[in-house]
């Protein structure tokens, strides 16, 4: 069994869910050594978030941001962590509901996805700057 581990730092997006699983892949020469294995993905901040979904429509990305800005809105009243303006606090729910890690499953050297999936960073601050990875991998 082997272990690698790798801090992979992302470029600064806008706000949104980008697809970055090409970005990820492009950081790990590790990746393409395990035949059978898996990798754990941990984002290293409290205002952007990682999840699993669509790769190919934007469509899926716009629709996702708008509903979680209606879902979870700036400005609401009772939001009292109001110190980084008003996308600070929904930032950290968004962060929280959708998670700071993702499991994937290896084979032949390539994250074993479906046809439809992508990686996404789900950058919930208006400007977050660049963002932080880590990467575990671990497989034969």
């Amino acid at each position: 069994m082997n272990w690698h581990q790798r801090e992979i730092i992302l470029k600064p997006r806008s706000r949104g869910f980008h697809v970055i699983t090409h970005e990820i892949t492009q950081q790990l020469p590790e990746l393409s050594d395990i035949q059978v294995g898996m990798a754990q993905i941990f984002i290293k901040h409290t205002s952007a978030s990682l999840t699993l979904n669509e790769n190919v429509s934007p469509d899926v990305r716009d629709d996702m941001e708008s509903h979680f800005n209606r879902m979870i809105p700036e400005n609401a009243p009772y939001f009292t962590h109001i110190y980084e303006g008003p996308d600070d606090m929904p930032a950290h729910i968004k962060a929280s509901l959708l998670g700071s890690n993702l499991t994937l499953p290896i084979t032949r050297g390539q994250f074993n996805l479906g046809t439809w999936q992508g990686i996404y960073l789900c950058e919930h601050r208006d400007r977050g700057g660049s963002r932080k990875l880590v990467v575990t991998l671990w497989g034969e």
